[in-house]
């Protein structure tokens, strides 16, 4: 099939052009302004977050976690403990331990922290319980 032509005073031509591409900075996107609508929906969004108000999600299409997935989850680092303040230390560990913990990507530091924090609240959960 034959493309359109539309007339011009330079002859007929393809009554289509092809788009041309235009080139935006990132600075760009993250520094327009929200539209109005835009800011009353995050204003609405955080003030439902600061009342702890989730009654309009829907849960329904979420299926319930087995015990083997609820046994095999891991403690979440949240902002009360980036917040608190940490001390220095010297921590001598096995060699074998470092490689498991380096083996487990970028952050072992922290993840001695999270372990050891696990294990103490652990403990305090036993203790309140007995």
């Amino acid at each position: 099939m034959e493309k359109k032509l539309s007339g011009s005073r330079n002859g007929p031509r393809p009554a289509s052009r092809r788009g041309t591409l235009t080139s935006v900075k990132a600075e760009d996107i993250f520094n327009k302004p929200l539209t109005k609508r835009e800011r009353e929906t995050v204003s609405r969004t955080a003030g439902r977050q600061a009342a702890g108000d989730d009654t309009h999600i829907d849960y329904s299409d979420i299926p319930p976690l087995s015990d083997e997935q609820l046994a095999s989850m891991t403690r979440f680092r949240d902002a009360r403990d980036r917040l608190e303040k940490k001390k220095m230390i010297s921590l001598y560990v096995r060699g074998d331990v470092l490689e498991w913990l380096r083996s487990k990507g970028p952050g072992h530091l922290t993840r001695i922290n999270d372990i050891l924090t696990s294990v103490m609240e652990a403990e305090r959960r036993v203790n309140r319980s007995a």
